[in-house]
């Protein structure tokens, strides 16, 4: 699948100016490296200007310098080996300190995530949490800690919450076999995609049930079959995501249900209680 940055320099490559096409070709054919440069930085590597290198950024539809460079970013992340994403973390790091520069990172992560989430996509994922039949929520290799975390908590308030844990695809579809219409998946995928979990997606969605996709863009490939998408930035951090945004928005949907059902959980955590007092389940202090 082509990344969207890649599929609007294809769609507009015959109108491109002799600059533009530097630019273009730069993106495409060391996009490791244009992802983290300034536009000044960019115009200067392939000989333009750094206007020149903000009207392409526009020309492509994109806000500004800023957007495109996300969108490089996400390229980025959709196709490096994880040898080489150390290696262009190391170089983004130098000889700077690794924890301030980490922290900081995520927290302009949280910042971007919230400046950019629709709104209403999330109120509509809320409300069909809430209102769903059955819950099954999907997440593989390290999007399966977020799946996890997200079930074991909407699990204490609803009972009808299910955690796919496939170790193979024929396991997927097996633990999905009756799922319809007024069931709801909850399905995070971040890049790289887990075609395992694309598929479940597809198969959810061509049910009749309600898709939740957690993800990076809204062109990532779990977002087209969703009724709600809601997008959180992850990233790179060497070899490894940062998954603090999307964590952040299971956070906030957990949240905004219990509050949305407090009149229903508050018989149901007054039992919970209960049991994890009779039966020692957290240490007294």
């Amino acid at each position: 699948m082509e990344n969207d940055i890649e599929s609007r320099i294809r769609a507009k490559e015959s109108e491109f100016s002799k600059g533009q096409k530097k630019i273009a070709s730069a993106i495409l054919e060391n996009y490791d490296k244009a992802a983290y440069m300034t536009a000044a930085r960019l115009g200067e590597m392939v000989s333009v200007s750094e206007s020149t290198v903000v009207r392409f950024a526009i020309e492509l539809g994109y806000a500004g310098y800023p957007e495109l460079q996300h969108a490089v970013q996400e390229l980025v992340r959709a196709k490096l080996t994880s040898n080489q994403r150390i290696q262009v973390s190391n170089l983004r790091l130098g000889d700077g300190d690794v924890l301030d520069s980490v922290l900081a990172a995520d927290m302009a992560k949280i910042k971007y995530t919230l400046e950019n989430i629709n709104r209403d996509s999330f109120e509509r994922a809320v409300d069909a949490l809430c209102a769903a039949r059955r819950v099954y929520i999907l997440g593989v290799r390290s999007s399966a800690s977020l799946a996890s975390f997200l079930s074991f908590n909407l699990g204490l308030v609803f009972d009808n919450v299910r955690f796919i844990q496939p170790t193979s695809s024929g396991e997927v579809f097996e633990q999905m076999l009756d799922i319809g219409a007024g069931d709801v998946v909850f399905a995070i995928s971040f890049p790289r995609y887990s075609t395992k979990l694309i598929n479940a997606v597809k198969y959810a969605h061509a049910q009749g049930a309600s898709v939740i996709s957690l993800t990076d863009s809204v062109m990532s490939p779990i977002a087209a079959p969703a009724d709600a998408v809601l997008t959180a930035q992850s990233d790179m951090a060497s070899y490894v995501d940062s998954l603090v945004a999307p964590l952040s928005i299971i956070n906030a949907v957990l949240v905004a249900i219990t509050k949305k059902t407090q009149d229903q959980i508050t018989a149901r955590f007054d039992k919970l209680e209960k049991i994890w007092d009779e039966y020692d389940v957290y240490a007294k202090r």
